[in-house]
């Protein structure tokens, strides 16, 4: 995983805990990388994973709460620092349907090794997306974070689910998002 990930998970931790509790979490999970890390930098998943639990446990939140919380988080991040990805787009339906076809081929361009998450849409109607997320890694909570982060950027309320994907690993999911009226 891309260092951008975990450089934003630690400063999401260091606005709820102070920077010395944050430094302790990282020295006692015995990480590989030291928590040394780089935005540009590439490390292993199950370092994140490992700090959410850390990071989880010091503040007695559930993982897949911290998990949500840190999707919000990197998809406001992603929102400041990326503004030219929202021009265009009139509601949250559009911007999620030009993550493969549009934003992850950004993403290759800047960072041909990234390996990314795969999403499919399907409009079911005027008022409802269905996306799938397929990925290896076990990050669907905080893909629903991202997505409950973009239905709020866009102001229109909406409805979004979550649902396991019959037959397929834990770290596959269908999201549904229905407008509200």
């Amino acid at each position: 995983m891309k260092g951008l990930i975990f450089v934003e998970l630690i400063r999401m931790a260091e606005s709820v805990m102070s920077e010395e509790q944050v430094d302790d979490i990282l020295d006692e999970a015995n990480l590989q990388s030291d928590a040394a890390y780089s935005t540009v930098g590439k490390y292993p998943c199950s370092e994140l994973l490992t700090l959410v639990e850390a990071f989880g446990k010091h503040l007695d939140t559930p993982v897949e709460n911290l998990y949500v919380r840190f999707g919000h988080w990197i998809f406001s991040t992603f929102a400041k620092s990326n503004p030219g990805f929202f021009h265009g787009r009139s509601d949250a339906f559009d911007m999620l349907e030009a993550i493969d076809c549009e934003i992850h081929v950004e993403v290759r361009k800047l960072y041909p090794d990234a390996e990314l998450p795969r999403f499919e849409t399907e409009r079911s109607g005027e008022n409802e997306l269905i996306m799938r997320y397929r990925s290896d890694r076990p990050l669907r909570h905080f893909c629903l974070g991202m997505i409950e982060a973009c239905v709020q950027h866009f102001g229109r309320p909406a409805e979004v689910t979550m649902s396991d994907v019959e037959g397929a690993n834990a770290c596959s999911a269908d999201f549904s998002v229905r407008w509200v009226a």
